[in-house]
């Protein structure tokens, strides 16, 4: 698996579904999330176009339990391929860095980033760079400045409270055992202090406490991992929306005509 771009980024797309019908999407006359409609085309051509514009991207790789399906909703692209994705996001993820073909570092998103865009792409990956892993995330006051109205999960710290853009670099394989601390936590991705609470008693304290920063948390969990792990603050609010509900379906839509 060869992007042909020495240096760059392997961007992977998440574009899976739970198991069973999914309401959100039939709400929009799609049976897959990735291919909900937004703005007169298929989700996941937006977040696919953003990372094939991005500099800092080499080739892109779209996994998903119907990957043909979501070939057909994409532009045809020498750089884009797709891959059956398993059950879970993280089941999916270590499948994928046992493979030897697969070129590092890693992009991940998801098919939901509608309003994700190169220029943050680029941003996100230049400020990875050092790291063994690196989160996106978008600081409160920046996204509220920007959408006032919008609700968000906000992890809070000492210093700021923060949502996430689902943007991950990786750096190499490495990152194996804080894809292993995730899997323990997935189904309560949402829930940010169940992570918090596996660094043990005094981290949960102390975040809940807001005694410590995103930045001392992360770096609490990197020593417990063996990696250094940091926090990028992204500069434009939007990439901390993503499409996940009606609300964020209507808002992506009414951004990308220029009504919000």
């Amino acid at each position: 698996m060869t992007s042909g771009k020495p240096g760059k980024h392997t961007a992977i797309v998440l574009a899976g579904s739970r198991p069973g019908r999914d309401a959100f999407a039939e709400r929009f006359g799609a049976d897959l999330k990735a291919l909900i409609p937004v703005a007169g085309e298929p989700m996941v051509r937006r977040p696919v176009r953003a990372l094939l514009d991005a500099d800092a991207v080499g080739m892109v790789l779209v996994l998903s339990q119907s990957p043909q399906r979501i070939a057909a909703a994409l532009d045809r692209d020498p750089r884009v391929r797709f891959r059956e994705s398993s059950g879970t996001i993280a089941a999916t993820m270590l499948e994928l860095i046992g493979d030897d073909s697969l070129e590092w570092p890693l992009l991940v998103t998801t098919a939901d980033h509608a309003l994700l865009d190169a220029a943050t792409i680029d941003e996100f990956c230049s400020g990875a760079r050092g790291c063994d892993l690196a989160i996106g995330v978008v600081e409160r006051d920046n996204l509220m400045r920007r959408l006032p109205t919008t609700k968000r999960t906000w992890l809070k710290f000492r210093g700021g409270a923060y949502t996430g853009a689902n943007l991950f670099a990786l750096a190499s394989p490495k990152v194996v055992p804080a894809i292993e601390l995730w899997r323990s936590v997935e189904q309560d991705r949402k829930k940010g202090w169940r992570l918090v609470a596996l660094l043990g008693p005094a981290a949960l304290l102390g975040t809940l406490l807001r005694l410590l920063s995103i930045d001392a948390v992360l770096a609490r969990l990197g020593r417990k991992l063996g990696l250094t792990i940091a926090a990028v603050r992204l500069s434009n609010p939007l990439a901390g929306v993503d499409v996940d509900k009606a609300e964020d379906h209507a808002l992506a839509e009414a951004i990308i005509a220029g009504r919000a």
